[in-house]
């Protein structure tokens, strides 16, 4: 089974995911520049969530492995000396060339599960007592590592593991194709970076800064500042394959048994979580405008991202129903056009009375989800 989501959020003044300059991303799209929110900050927004951690199936994405099994291999009694040897082949185990290094942490991140420890744990213990002492241990490679976890038994892996895939150059650990496909999301109309001039005022120091200061008294800010951002609607979607998040959790039992409270969980986090960048600054926490749920037995993914190849007018002043507007007739022409099979198809929408012909309403999130994870089980 096919489970799209698509969702719109509006945001107000924000800078949710920076680029190198500190900016808002951006991308051009229909031949316009769009506010742009990169998959990988999304998913990460998702899996750090308190409502995601509350599935208790959550890995590590870190360069600090080395480090975690040095600790569980001195709570284990392994000399100090045999701990330091072992924790420096660590840092080769996801180089092509086993090159270690002394900086304690792996030279790339690597996404694993707290089962991937455990094994590799394992494995440097039986090497430590093959060894016996630290001069011989030095004499093993990375490689050595690799080989034993290679003869491992499966491990199992965690649900934002088995979601959002795992790609690592090294034979320790075993690839993983993502279940979930999620794309950038992109604003429905056009955008223009603004930046915000800022000062601070020394407390200490006094003076505001006005024309009728007290002579002598220090005047001006204490210091001086910009910082660049945007407001967007933005269109998100995602496509999760349940036979590859099946397959992908094979080994992993602890996990499959929380896979009926996966899609609610998944729902309620997509809506209620945003990326953190600047929240501090421009505290931009929304929920969405619409949310659009869609089961398909026959495969074929399909994004109605180009209900806005040209772009929501800005001058209306209505961006978020248009967006909605265009968003529904978007599913009435792919309907019309391809027939695609589309099993069940949910649809809340907050403002206006627009919807895609065929569809079941909702008015309350708690409704929808609950719908989305009885048509799951079917």
């Amino acid at each position: 089974m096919l489970i799209e989501i698509h969702m719109l959020k509006n945001y107000p003044v924000t800078n949710l995911n920076r680029d190198d300059t500190g900016a808002p991303k951006t991308c051009y799209f229909g031949g316009s520049q769009r506010g742009r929110i990169s998959s990988q900050c999304l998913k990460r927004t998702w899996r750090t969530s308190e409502q995601f951690q509350a599935l208790e199936s959550a890995g590590y994405r870190s360069r600090t492995l080395p480090e975690m099994i040095a600790k569980r291999l001195a709570d284990a009694g392994v000399a100090a000396d045999m701990v330091a040897v072992a924790q420096k082949m660590l840092t080769g185990i996801a180089n092509k060339d086993g090159k270690t290094n002394d900086k304690k942490i792996t030279s790339q991140i690597i996404f694993f599960s707290p089962d991937d420890v455990t094994a590799l744990t394992d494995c440097l213990l039986q090497l430590i007592d093959q060894a016996g002492e630290s001069k011989k241990l030095e004499k093993n490679k990375p490689d050595e590592i690799n080989l034993l976890m290679k003869k491992a038994n499966a491990r199992a892996i965690t649900l934002d593991i088995a979601l959002f895939g795992r790609m690592v150059t090294s034979d320790a650990f075993v690839n993983v194709d993502a279940a979930m496909q999620v794309a950038h999301a992109v604003s429905t109309h056009t955008v223009n970076l603004e930046s915000d001039y800022y000062t601070a005022v020394d407390d200490l120091l006094g003076g505001s800064g006005g024309a009728d200061e007290a002579e002598g008294e220090q005047t001006g800010a204490g210091m001086i500042g910009d910082i660049d951002y945007n407001s967007c609607c933005y269109y998100l979607y995602a496509a999760l394959d349940t036979d590859v998040l099946r397959e992908n959790l094979k080994n992993s039992p602890d996990a499959q048994a929380k896979l009926p409270e996966l899609l609610p969980t998944l729902l309620t986090v997509m809506a209620q979580s945003n990326p953190t960048g600047k929240q501090n600054t421009f505290a931009g926490h929304v929920l969405p405008e619409m949310v659009m749920v869609e089961f398909k037995q026959r495969k074929v993914p399909l994004s109605y991202a180009n209900a806005f190849a040209e772009p929501v007018s800005l001058r209306k002043g209505h961006v978020v129903r248009e967006s909605i507007e265009k968003l529904a007739k978007e599913v009435d022409l792919m309907d019309g056009a391809y027939a695609l099979s589309v099993t069940h198809r949910a649809w809340m929408a907050l403002r206006g009375d627009q919807k895609p012909t065929i569809c079941d309403t909702f008015r309350s999130m708690k409704d929808m989800v609950q719908a989305c994870a009885n048509w799951a089980k079917e």
